[in-house]
């Protein structure tokens, strides 16, 4: 791999990420509503209370620009505003004070995601063994009943939104699995063994959503791919040389059709983490996507902005080390 296609693949990243930066601090403040009023609804709060908030928390300046300053010519003054204090606080690895809770963002984020990666981690790495295996037994028996089945039961889960087949596990799975937070209240203490299977046991019915999910898209592309590899020459070279299907479909189809899902499971990452935000509100779960639903009811700016540059930095990372790995895996890819 040539240190120019690095290089290039690298910036371009930089480059997202900042067009993410500034995305994300103004898709919040589009939000109809008063942060001020909507947290403290006491109707003996007076105007001068909530101006005093207002300065606490910064939401006196102007978004971008102060306009009446910049005409008089006051530069300095005119940067000063939410924008300008946003992005000083971010390079300084400052993610702002929670509105609701008075907390750092930074650390209301820790005690977060952590449960949001061990959700998605287990979810993903679920639906990559369901779906290349599927796709692979499809792809070998194609235009069988298990090639027509697989089809058809891929194309109707891929078809399902996550929150409606999450609603459908949790009615199935009432009184036998757990269907709401993470843990049962007072069962264990924290970091015990028994505690740890009481997490997996909650953790099942919100895997398994986003498991199938994804699994269904997986199984179709590695389905594809497997079809196309199994057309090449020498595929009939291996057949005609006797060698087992086990091994002419592990040795020789599976590492060649794995190519495609490199990337395609990194672009579905950021479908995943979507995904996540409606499974954790389905099921309770109080990771990243909870808290986001949460501070979205409460106008939190802060804990939003966080969480949501904190998704968008995960998922560029995921498509930048897939180019990264497609370029080391296929020698075809042009690096010029």
């Amino acid at each position: 791999m040539q240190f120019d296609y690095l290089l290039r693949k690298v910036f371009f990243a930089v480059i997202t990420l900042i067009v993410v930066i500034v995305f994300n601090f103004f898709l919040f403040r589009i939000l109809p509503g008063d942060p001020v009023k909507l947290l403290f609804r006491n109707p003996r709060l007076t105007r001068e209370a909530q101006e005093l908030i207002r300065v606490q928390f910064g939401l006196d300046k102007p978004v971008w620009l102060n306009i009446e300053r910049l005409s008089a010519g006051d530069i300095p003054g005119a940067l000063d505003s939410q924008f300008t204090a946003y992005i000083h606080n971010l390079l300084q690895g400052k993610l702002g004070i929670s509105f609701t809770n008075r907390q750092d963002v930074g650390e209301v984020l820790s005690e977060r995601v952590w449960r949001t990666v061990l959700l998605v981690f287990s979810g993903e790495l679920l639906a990559i063994v369901m779906g290349v295996v599927v796709g692979l037994v499809a792809a070998w028996k194609r235009g069988t009943a298990i090639d027509s089945a697989a089809l058809f039961i891929g194309l109707l889960t891929w078809a399902l939104p996550t929150f409606f087949l999450g609603i459908i596990l949790l009615i199935l799975a009432r009184g036998i699995l757990p269907t709401g937070g993470m843990v049962t209240p007072g069962l264990a203490e924290e970091g015990t063994l028994e505690y740890w299977i009481d997490v997996g046991r909650h953790l099942i019915l919100p895997s398994l959503t986003l498991a199938v999910v994804s699994a269904s898209g997986y199984m179709l592309i590695m389905r594809s791919s497997v079809v196309e590899v199994l057309s090449e020459a020498y595929i009939l070279t291996a057949k005609a040389k006797g060698l087992s299907n086990a091994r002419i479909l592990f040795s020789h189809a599976l590492k060649n059709a794995m190519l495609p899902m490199i990337t395609i499971i990194a672009l579905t990452l950021g479908y995943v983490v979507g995904g996540a935000i409606q499974v954790e509100t389905v099921f309770s779960w109080p990771g990243i996507g909870r808290l986001i639903y949460d501070s979205v009811a409460k106008q939190d700016y802060p804990v939003l902005q966080g969480a949501f540059l904190l998704l968008a930095v995960s998922v560029i990372l995921a498509n930048l080390t897939a180019d990264i790995l497609y370029s080391v895996f296929d020698p075809r890819v042009k690096v010029t």
